[in-house]
């Protein structure tokens, strides 16, 4: 199983919009999926049609009232299930005030549950095992911020994808989130990596864009004995164009391949998803592919 968390801590870079659409498109492709939503504004379940609060459970109670992953799944179709998010999540960090292991509660309950396996991809290929009781991926859509929620994310997944909108402000953003990726694998886990970064919002006709892009690609490529948590990062070829359809899919409660198939976004998403499906990293001494 790949495990990938979609963070960025600022907001409005699309990363919910990635998070959703990424799932979407890797399940339309065949492929089992979970997706968690760890942000309190619960947008990405709200986007796949699910009504925050009409669950018998949240990843609220996951997290913070001991309640077993396998409660909060809900199944939105054949091979894309959710667990959803609620506005309670705002106030995780005071309810797991002082309790040990806080970071950790979600690759916990991961861990405890089949579905899930192991949140990093070990020896065989993906899809290996039962299909009938594991997940091929789960993508975790991670709140606008590097507390409590991020850092639960981050310590359960394997992969991290940094959605990045191309204006110069935005690096120092990447920057940030870098040392952040380094404390978690550091500290908490070891075998964390920085999938690619992906330019949304993007404008092929300004030149601040091709810019962006530009020194993205050339920070990746002269990372040479950079952390080993990022070093292998890369600049995904696949950009996200800015798009009316990709902002009006969610009011439906739909993914803009259910709103707009035929749109440039469900083109992008579709494109982004198969590059993420034919990625493979090394870790050490082990392959892990897709």
């Amino acid at each position: 199983m790949r495990s990938i968390a979609v963070a960025n801590q600022k907001g409005g870079v699309g990363k919910t919009t990635t998070s959703v659409n990424l799932a979407v498109a890797l399940s339309r492709a065949g492929r089992r999926v979970c997706l968690i939503d760890l942000d309190p504004q619960a947008h990405a379940t709200l986007h796949v049609g699910v009504t925050p609060g009409d669950t018998p459970a949240s990843a609220f109670d996951v997290l913070a009232a001991d309640r077993s992953l396998a409660e909060a799944v809900v199944q939105v179709t054949d091979t894309l299930a959710v667990v959803p998010s609620h506005i309670d999540l705002s106030a995780v960090e005071m309810a797991l005030a002082g309790r040990a292991g806080r970071e950790t509660i979600l690759r916990d309950r991961m861990a405890a549950d089949p579905r899930f396996g192991s949140p990093l991809v070990g020896g065989a290929a993906l899809g290996g095992g039962s299909r009938e009781t594991q997940f091929d991926y789960v993508v975790i859509d991670c709140p606008p911020s590097l507390g409590l929620l991020s850092l639960n994310a981050m310590a359960a997944a394997g992969e991290v994808l940094l959605p990045l909108q191309p204006h110069f402000l935005a690096l120092h953003g990447l920057s940030k989130l870098l040392e952040t990726i380094e404390l978690v694998s550091e500290h908490v886990n070891p075998r964390l990596r920085l999938l690619g970064v992906v330019l949304c919002l993007y404008e092929a006709g300004t030149r601040l864009a091709v810019e962006i892009g530009r020194d993205v690609d050339s920070f990746f490529a002269a990372a040479g004995e950079s952390h080993p948590a990022w070093r292998d990062g890369k600049l995904f070829a696949t950009r996200i164009r800015r798009n009316i359809r990709l902002a009006e899919a969610p009011s439906f409660g739909q993914s803009i391949f259910d709103y707009a198939a035929a749109s440039h976004g469900a083109e992008d998403y579709a494109a982004l998803a198969a590059e993420v499906d034919a990625a493979a990293r090394v870790v050490g001494q082990d392959r892990l592919v897709a």
